[in-house]
């Protein structure tokens, strides 16, 4: 099982670092003015991101996180999003993960849903 302190999450418009590792794009959407040189990822898993109709849903409306939450965890036993999410298991095994997501708050975005899951 990944520890705490093996997974991070991280906005993909930070700088990116050393203590990174595995840099993994988790959204459906490739971050908006974000060259793919400057993000430097080492891969995008969009199968594991919620589906489009729960992202409009959200919104990243902090007040629906709880219930955003539960949905998501829910989408994600499904088949496709269940193997990539085992994908980014044995990954955060290997060495540090970091989730990068666009999101403006990374606290409350499926990201921090996937790290937790993964400590979990």
């Amino acid at each position: 099982m990944a520890t705490q302190s093996n997974i991070r999450v991280r906005r993909a418009y930070e700088e990116v670092t050393g203590q990174d590792g595995n840099r993994v794009l988790v959204d459906r959407i490739w971050p908006r003015g974000l060259s793919k040189d400057k993000a430097s990822l080492d891969e995008w898993c969009k199968a594991v991101a919620p589906s489009t109709e729960l992202r409009k849903w959200y919104g990243h409306d902090p007040d629906r996180f709880t219930e955003f939450e539960r949905r998501y965890r829910s989408e994600l036993r499904d088949p496709e999003r269940a193997e990539a999410l085992q994908h980014l298991r044995d990954l955060a095994k290997k060495r540090r993960l970091t989730l990068v997501t666009a999101t403006k708050d990374p606290g409350i975005s499926a990201a921090a849903v996937i790290a937790d899951l993964l400590r979990g």
